[in-house]
């Protein structure tokens, strides 16, 4: 029988050895599927029969010694703004419920080169900006942790499908905190990499130059394997960066006394102020992290309202910009929160989308400067746990300045880290954020800290 909970990295350790099967991994994720995904609605799209397939060819692979490397045999879900060839990609919304890519995007081919299995396409927030909603052709993930409340957006369905084991990795997009927000409430490892790091070519845009695909993850290590495959310059995406990708598995073991780390305590206790529970999780963090001989003082940037008006002016403009012509054609057949949002941007004139820009050049030379003489900077992910579904307002989004905005305005590495569990036992989480494409010391920070707290042992108990 195999493990309800396993990380990739140990089925890789165990497909390796030949000890588990990728086409019994792979049962044994749609059997957890369909008994638990009835109440997560975490999948918009089941790929049994495809994903049987591709694992009984993986298994043929492997036993005559052609094993790939550790994503091989790997059951992983999509995110379903991640196009994929012959199946719908509906980006949760009517406006796309009969699209069907004639290819794969980048970053899923390079997936399924590395050996991973793609079990199904999973729930988002519509485009990745209006959610929850309640008025589209699916209804929103809920959070695994309880069922009541919010999995954060929106990379929703990947949030709940990961920490409900029902697959193993998945994949985030992240223009405003996206892949770290579902991270958080969820409890999982979720990286943002780099702008340009990982291709955007084939996933439904929301704001060009926010935009970041990323993986997420139950372990940093496992966030390490996925972004080895998804890595990569990529023509096809002209913010693409020309650049190798460094081994990042493999760098995790080298340690992380020494590292400089400043602390954003302003952000999390003034700016927008997180909960008690989620201060002293990160105030244990940091003394772990010094305890492994990181060296951790406070940094001061410009108030988080800043960073946030900065890149929700950019967002909503961008996001107008591509939805414009379609919105003017079919209104009633997107949701009413993706509609009233949008309907904000029509508010920002081009001179505000130019200052906005800007802006964004101020800040992140504010950001690189004041990282000059520091490896990472820390601070909240989240304010607090997940709040209930149905208490998300239409514009929770822009009613406190995001934790997670400005590492989008930066375009810098930043991950979501969980820091422990509430007292009603839902996930808290720091973000660790990083310089231009050193996403080896950020995975490697989180990395050390998962080994030396228990986090990584607490699972939801779904079947309770």
């Amino acid at each position: 029988m195999v493990a309800d909970f396993l990380t990739i990295a140990e089925a890789a350790t165990l497909i390796e050895k030949r000890e588990l099967s990728p086409v019994e991994l792979t049962e044994s994720r749609l059997s957890r599927v369909e008994r638990l995904d009835g109440k997560l609605h975490s999948f918009i799209r089941v790929l049994g029969e495809p994903a049987l397939a591709a694992a009984r060819t993986a298994e043929a692979e492997i036993m005559a010694g052609r094993r790939r490397g550790p994503l091989h045999g790997i059951p992983i879900g999509l995110k379903d703004i991640y196009e994929t060839k012959a199946v719908p990609t509906t980006g949760h919304s009517k406006v796309l419920i009969d699209h069907v890519p004639r290819e794969d995007a980048t970053s899923v081919r390079r997936l399924t080169e590395a050996g991973a299995i793609v079990v199904g396409k999973l729930t988002t927030h519509e485009f990745a900006l209006g959610g929850p909603s309640f008025d589209l052709p699916w209804p929103p993930a809920r959070n695994p942790w309880d069922t009541s409340r919010f999995t954060g957006g929106s990379s929703s369905g990947t949030g709940a499908a990961v920490a409900a084991g029902l697959v193993l990795g998945g994949t985030g997009s992240d223009t405003g905190g996206s892949i770290r927000g579902p991270a958080a409430f969820c409890g999982l490892a979720g990286l943002k990499p780099s702008y340009g790091l990982i291709s955007r070519a084939g996933i439904l845009p929301l704001a060009f130059s926010l935009d970041h695909a990323g993986p997420m993850t139950w372990t940093a290590e496992d966030c390490a394997i996925m972004l080895q495959a998804m890595a990569g310059h990529d023509p096809a995406d002209p913010g693409s960066a020309d650049r190798p990708a460094p081994d990042y598995r493999a760098a995790l073991s080298g340690g992380i006394k020494g590292l400089r780390i400043g602390l954003i305590r302003h952000f999390y206790e003034n700016d927008n102020p997180a909960d008690e529970a989620t201060r002293q999780g990160i105030a244990a963090a940091v003394k772990i992290f010094e305890e492994l001989g990181c060296s951790v003082r406070e940094l001061r940037l410009s108030p988080l309202a800043d960073w946030a008006a900065c890149g929700v002016i950019i967002m909503l403009s961008e996001a107008f910009a591509i939805h414009q012509p379609t919105l003017r054609e079919r209104f009633g057949d997107y949701g009413e929160m993706f509609r009233d949002r949008m309907a904000l941007a029509t508010l920002i004139s081009g001179g505000d989308y130019v200052q906005a820009v800007r802006r964004r050049r101020e800040l992140a030379t504010e950001f690189a400067t004041a990282m000059a003489d520091l490896d990472l900077a820390l601070t909240a992910a989240a304010p607090g746990e997940a709040p209930a579904i149905d208490a998300v307002g239409k514009f929770a989004t822009f009613e406190r300045p995001m934790l997670t905005m400005p590492f989008n305005v930066t375009g810098t590495p930043a991950m979501s880290v969980c820091s422990g569990y509430s007292a009603a036992g839902l996930p808290l989480a720091f973000q660790l954020a990083g310089k231009p494409f050193d996403e080896v010391t950020v995975l490697r920070a989180a990395h050390a800290y998962e080994k030396a707290t228990s986090w990584r042992s607490v699972r939801p108990r779904l079947d309770a």
